[in-house]
């Protein structure tokens, strides 16, 4: 039913830039509208993030492949840490770039409808409610990590939990608007960081992210 506007999708995401195959085929095959309400489903190919409950949004689909595209997934099995699960449609990419995805939760409701979401949809993820800031230290270190929240700061929780040669793409700044931060670990001590400016996300809360 959706596949037309599924391919129409992949074909404006192309035009703005996204070249990685593996992103573009994987945002041409994971079903957008399963990760929103029926309500909204009408607009699940349209290149805007929606609200999906709990102050949350899935993200534009524009913002996911940016991103996952910024990961550098060139193998399968790369361990990738993703904070703040929210509608499961980030994870359900990266599951289907054959990732081995670790993602974390903070509101306990979205994490219970997001994993049931899964094991309907047959997408297996490590999925653990808790405090994404801090990371998910019994698997580190990890390829990649990718943080769907906008956070005040870069967390040093996450940078410690990067494999050498890892990339975080993370969003800092206010709670109104971000920069997305790329930063990739060089050693255990060193990093290089390039900055891509304004993108706008639901803030981060926890430890090391915005207070409620």
């Amino acid at each position: 039913m959706f596949r037309v506007q599924r391919e129409e999708l992949v074909d404006v995401l192309t035009k703005k830039g996204i070249n990685d195959l593996s992103v573009i085929k994987a945002i041409g095959t994971v079903p957008r509208e399963k990760f929103i309400e029926k309500t909204m489903q009408h607009m699940a190919y349209k290149d805007i993030a929606l609200p999906i409950g709990y102050e949350q949004t899935i993200s534009q689909p524009y913002t996911v492949a940016f991103m996952t595209q910024l990961l550098n997934i060139q193998k399968p099995g790369m361990k990738i840490l993703e904070i703040g699960t929210g509608s499961g449609y980030q994870a359900a990419i990266l599951f289907e770039m054959q990732a081995d995805v670790y993602s974390i939760e903070r509101n306990l409701d979205l994490h219970h409808r997001t994993t049931k979401l899964f094991d309907k949809l047959g997408i297996r993820v490590h999925a653990k409610y808790g405090d994404g800031t801090i990371g998910w230290k019994e698997f580190a270190p990890f390829d990649g990590i990718i943080v769907t929240a906008g956070s005040p700061i870069v967390p040093n929780n996450l940078k410690e939990q990067l494999a050498v040669g890892g990339r975080l793409i993370i969003p800092v700044g206010d709670r109104r608007s971000q920069k997305l931060y790329l930063i990739k670990k060089i050693s255990e001590k060193e990093f290089d960081s390039e900055v891509i400016p304004e993108f706008s996300f639901v803030p981060l809360i926890g430890r090391e992210g915005w207070k409620k």
